[in-house]
């Protein structure tokens, strides 16, 4: 009995290993780029960067030796390979690890960083005792990267001990929704968590979340909140929110927009703050809105043939500004043809921010040889999809007739062709009898 669990014993030490070994080989070696300031002589910082290849062992066990066996690529600097541990295994992310021999890679960048404390008043109170621990002396980096496809965006704070390339992953913020559409009026939720190191002496003393909105040079702040003193900053946008449970929780920082609006495009960058450090990642909306398309006039008035109609397609609501308008003839046979893209007119930007835009097209019966008519179809092009519209256009007097009409031309002149013969023909019969009769009196 004492044998068989013995043996029971060592199959589950034996099987847990096997799942740590496989939990840590799921982890990627990860190509990086390592980018700081250059120093110039006088030991200042010259303003000019420099970034050498570097390699990132991830495992998820401070004691898994694995990575250490593996000899460095020769174009890598043997002091540019490191070795970080992440417990919550957010840089074992699926989109990070890509097939071997794979050419897309994902994106990934290595900084020195400099612990300090913010003057941010949402960000301030983390750090009011004014002393800085000793446990800031260590060799601090930070990571950004993007998944395959955009899958993901992540940024950590690293810390070493001085003169050790064995990383512990302190702080880390990940989104899921990096790239995300939306229509107008709908709720919009940009994805933002985060994770903090427990055993890390900077994890008590409270957190604090920024988002920040930037387009085209234009930047505001959304929302920003102190989870120290559960407080949220006064200058906060309308209709943005946080999941304060989930936030304090699970450590869910996810910004909610409870109704799209087309100046809600563009960058969005979630920040969050520990006692003297933050990592952010950045994300982008886009607010797309199909156009409304309509034709004028509608019904198109009945041409004569050789005469000139105006047709005017109208697209509205739509965002972003870009519009492809275009127009097709679709005759009685059923074969559509192009007719161009007519006269275009420039944008114009309605109250909401959306945008409009017509085309005025000149529709002449003789030079397009439209026969008898047909469809005539505005087509407009859009990010938010396909959009047309269509009209009846009727013409009279065609030079061409149909078969229809020839076989109803033929019918028509065989009934009075006849009906002039029985004219005819009782105009002569009466004619002779009144000529006999007159004969007879004669005689």
């Amino acid at each position: 009995m004492t044998e068989l669990s013995t043996i029971y014993k060592l199959s589950l030490v034996t099987f847990i290993c096997f799942i740590r070994a496989c939990s840590s080989s799921s982890c990627p070696v990860l190509e990086c780029w390592f980018v700081q300031e250059k120093t110039g002589r006088g030991g200042g910082l010259t303003g000019a960067t420099s970034q050498d290849k570097s390699l990132l062992h991830i495992r998820t066990d401070a004691h898994s030796h694995t990575a250490k066996s593996q000899q460095a690529p020769s174009d890598i600097n043997p002091d540019r390979v490191y070795f970080i541990t992440d417990p919550a295994a957010t840089l074992c992310h699926h989109s990070l690890n890509p097939p071997r021999g794979s050419v897309e890679k994902p994106e990934c960048e290595i900084n020195p960083f400099s612990p300090q404390p913010s003057d941010l008043k949402w960000v301030a109170p983390l750090t009011d005792s004014g002393l800085s621990p000793i446990y800031l002396e260590a060799d601090w980096f930070s990571t950004s990267l993007q998944g395959l496809n955009k899958q993901v965006a992540i940024s950590t704070i690293m810390r070493a001990p001085t003169a050790t390339k064995e990383h512990n992953v302190i702080l880390s913020v990940t989104s899921n929704t990096v790239s995300v559409q939306s229509r107008l009026g709908e709720p919009v939720l940009l994805d933002c968590g985060f994770w903090v190191d427990s055993s890390s002496p900077l994890s008590g003393s409270g957190f604090a979340v920024e988002w920040r909105y930037q387009f085209r040079g234009d930047g505001r702040l959304v929302l920003a909140y102190d989870g120290k003193t559960d407080r949220l900053a006064d200058a906060k946008e309308k209709g943005a929110t946080l999941d304060f449970e989930g936030l304090h929780e699970k450590g869910n920082a996810s910004l909610i927009l409870q109704e799209a609006e087309v100046r809600h495009s563009g960058m969005y960058i979630c920040s969050v703050y520990l006692p003297h450090i933050v990592a952010q990642v950045t994300l982008e909306l886009e607010i797309v809105e199909p156009p409304s398309v309509s034709i004028y006039p509608s019904p198109l008035p009945l041409a004569v043939q050789g005469q000139t109609l105006t047709a005017q397609c109208e697209a509205s609501g739509f965002a972003p500004l870009s519009l492809e308008l275009s127009w097709e003839f679709q005759g009685t046979d059923g074969k559509s043809r192009p007719l161009g893209s007519g006269s275009v007119t420039g944008h114009r930007q309605a109250w909401d921010g959306t945008y409009s835009q017509s085309s005025r097209l000149e529709l002449d019966t003789t030079k397009l040889d439209l026969g008898r008519g047909g469809e005539v179809i505005c087509v407009a092009v859009h990010l938010g999809g396909k959009r047309q519209a269509s009209v009846t256009l009727n013409i009279i007097g065609f030079s061409t007739p149909s078969i229809e009409d020839s076989m109803g031309m033929v019918g028509v002149a065989l009934v009075l062709y006849g009906l002039i013969k029985f004219v005819s023909w009782t105009f002569t019969s009466s004619g002779s009898d009144v000529a006999g009769q007159q004969e007879k009196k004669d005689k």
